[in-house]
């Protein structure tokens, strides 16, 4: 028997969802989050569900990782000390970066610069320097280089970026420094930027260099440490962590580039939803994963995310694909207040967290939440997974109390106005990736999951007009399950820049093949068969003139069969899409990637005995919820007592080991063939 376990550590709990890949049957276990290391947390659910399974540790092949560690490091500041080797001249290249300053005119004013990840006192100049064609223009000097590294080991910098000018074209001057640098601090991490992101634009190029040495040490400790951790609990298997852009990377390559990790957290999400939809029969769909402290929104169109050339995390933007994932401050622990200025009801981005949690947990949290107006409302029972976690409604009760006597209202009236702000909080961000992208949301479906998005799912839909609203199997943990289905991924890039008229097709696909065979290696060297291996390539094209690109996928066979007419006409047509017009000038072809794509896994759900649409059987008590400006009878199901084809009639609760999904008055929810509930307005 062949098992995937997939792993991912949030902020509050680690969700876990081992597969047997044989029957395609699964078990899911919840443990709560070790913020101080994250593997003990991790280790804990590991044997909690081989044990439920039955199995020993050392029978699953893959565990399947996503994590945040990368993230934290940079959010909290507690990146490596890294020391940036530049050309003479280049030394302010970080402070000086792109003279952006966010707000409006007068923002400098108010706005705290940020402090770049490699400090001034920590760049140092070296001679030498390769001209716009690569080729060398004046020699580095190996004593000139050798001062200024051990000025840097006397610093005791952690680690080392070498970013020299035009290096994307011709590595060499690089590659020395490297040597030396290994030579003179050996122990030391080094990224050279012609590795990391061989692409023009020597700022990003910098920057993204700069970020994967800031946390590589950390990242690099916390695999190395669980991996071993695993090995002595018996666990032979392979560990592979997810990538921002929703594939996978063995944890060797994970401790070589982190920088494609920054957002490992909310790409499971993605990759969940994906596997979800593909056997719903869905293929457009907006995703809300609602946590204890942010919501994460993503569009998924014809059953292909978006994904973005950037990965943005707090301040910092650097140059790795990623998800198009907006994130709101707005979760089940987002805390309500009302501020003596105004006298209005504001809800989030403070956030009760894990510790003392909301109101409603009894541990200790007197904020009113988003989950203590849950409650008040009805619309969470009062126990919590499986029956193993009771709610205090009385204590949630005397804190929405608080917000409704400021407001001068009822108690209800405040818990439903809390909620109502959160789902506005939730509708701007789907309203980014949909309407500002050029998207129709009413030709999406919504899919809620994480603790809290089925609970918000069906009212968010109403708001988008996004139908069917869907709570899909095991939602709250959803993210390990895209973790453990997800297939492995790695890319290279390198810039191009010439007008696609004087492009020869010949000369642009000998170019990607040779892109495509270095891929296609990386993956065979971590264990996968050549002709397991797919590769796609990314072309980003321009008009000439415009500082900004929009990347176009393609395969060799339609490059071939196509040609580069091909791909233009349809970055016109994808511009007109975005931006409303197209303009007369030429063509360019600014960067070229390749992606290699390991095998697609064929992981069937298992199906639900087929029922004769009465809910009964799942029936477990009748109660009263607030909805619609007053308390209605509603019922509450057992998810797992569903059958396929049963239609649930609105108001109703259907409450699991994972989460609660709320269906409101006047809709209608149908629980699919392999247990998706699917709601939609009567």
């Amino acid at each position: 028997m062949a098992y995937r376990l997939g792993v991912d550590v949030g902020g509050t709990f680690t969700d876990l969802l081992l597969f047997d890949e044989g029957s395609g049957a699964f078990w899911r276990h919840k443990t709560p989050s070790t913020p101080q290391d994250s593997s003990v947390g991790v280790l804990a659910g590991v044997d909690a569900i081989c044990a439920q399974a039955g199995i020993a540790s050392a029978a699953v092949e893959t565990l399947l990782h996503g994590t945040t560690v990368a993230t934290n490091a940079v959010l909290e500041g507690k990146g490596a000390r890294v020391g940036l080797v530049v050309t003479a001249g280049y030394r302010q290249i970080l402070q000086i970066a792109r003279s952006y300053v966010p707000g409006g005119l007068a923002g400098w004013i108010i706005w705290p610069k940020p402090e770049p990840l490699a400090r001034l006192e920590d760049t140092v100049e070296i001679e030498g320097r390769m001209d716009a064609r690569g080729e060398e223009l004046r020699p580095v000097d190996d004593a000139d280089i050798r001062a200024a590294l051990t000025r840097l080991k006397a610093q005791g910098v952690e680690a080392v970026t070498v970013s020299l000018i035009n290096a994307y074209l011709n590595g060499a001057h690089e590659a020395r420094v490297g040597e030396l640098a290994h030579e003179i601090m050996p122990g030391v991490p080094v990224s050279l930027s012609h590795v990391v992101l061989p692409e023009m634009q020597e700022y990003e190029r910098t920057l993204t260099a700069v970020a994967n040495a800031a946390v590589r040490p950390v990242v690099g400790h916390y695999v190395r440490n669980l991996r071993e951790k695993l090995r002595e609990s018996g666990m032979a298997g392979k560990l592979a962590l997810l990538r921002s852009d929703g594939g996978l990377m063995s944890s060797e390559k994970a401790e070589e580039h982190p920088v494609s990790l920054l957002m490992s957290g909310p790409a499971g999400g993605v990759a969940g939803a994906l596997w979800v939809a593909k056997h719903a029969g869905l293929r457009n769909i907006l995703t809300l994963d609602v946590g204890g402290t942010s919501t994460d929104v993503a569009l998924i169109e014809d059953l292909e995310p978006r994904r973005v050339r950037t990965t943005e995390v707090g301040h910092l933007s650097v140059r790795a694909s990623s998800l198009d994932v907006k994130t709101v401050g707005a979760g089940g622990g987002s805390i309500a207040y009302v501020p003596e200025l105004t006298g209005a009801l504001r809800v989030g981005p403070q956030s009760a967290g894990a510790v003392p949690g909301p109101v409603a947990y009894g541990m200790g949290g007197e904020a009113p939440t988003v989950t203590d107006a849950n409650v008040v409302l009805g619309y969470l029972p009062e126990s919590l997974l499986g029956g193993s976690f009771k709610l205090d409604r009385e204590g949630a009760k005397a804190a929405v109390q608080l917000i409704a006597d400021r407001l001068g209202i009822g108690l209800f009236e405040a818990a439903r106005g809390i909620i109502d702000i959160a789902n506005e909080n939730i509708f701007g961000a789907l309203r980014m990736i949909s309407v500002q992208q050029g998207y129709d949301p009413r030709s999406f479906a919504l899919m809620g999951f994480g603790g809290a998005g089925p609970l918000h799912v069906n009212a968010v839909a109403r708001l988008m007009g996004s139908w069917p609203a869907v709570s899909p199997v095991s939602p709250g943990v959803l993210c390990a399950l895209g973790d453990a289905t997800t297939r492995m991924r790695t890319e290279t890039a390198r810039s191009f820049s010439k007008l696609a008229r004087d492009t020869g097709e010949a000369e642009l696909i000998g170019l990607l093949d040779e892109m495509a065979e270095q891929t296609r290696a990386e993956l065979r060297a971590d264990g996968l068969a050549e002709e397991d291996i797919t590769s796609l390539f990314e072309i980003d094209l321009r008009y000439l003139g415009q500082a900004f690109e929009v990347p176009m996928t393609t395969d060799a066979e339609t490059l071939r069969r196509d040609g580069i007419a091909s791909l233009v006409a349809r970055f016109d047509a994808e511009h007109r899409r975005l931006f409303t017009f197209n303009m007369d000038t030429a063509h360019e072809i600014v960067n070229l990637r390749a992606m290699a794509l390991g095998p697609a896994l064929s992981l069937e759900p298992a199906a639900l005995p087929q029922g004769d649409g009465n809910p009964q059987a799942a029936k477990l008590r009748d109660h009263q919820l607030w909805i619609d400006g007053a308390l209605r009878p509603a019922t509450i199901y057992d998810r797992a007592r569903l059958r396929a084809g049963d239609i649930i009639k609105g108001p109703a609760i259907v409450v699991e080991m994972d989460a609660t999904t709320l269906i409101e008055a006047d809709c209608v929810a149908t629980v699919d063939r392999v247990g998706n509930i699917l709601i939609n307005p009567a």
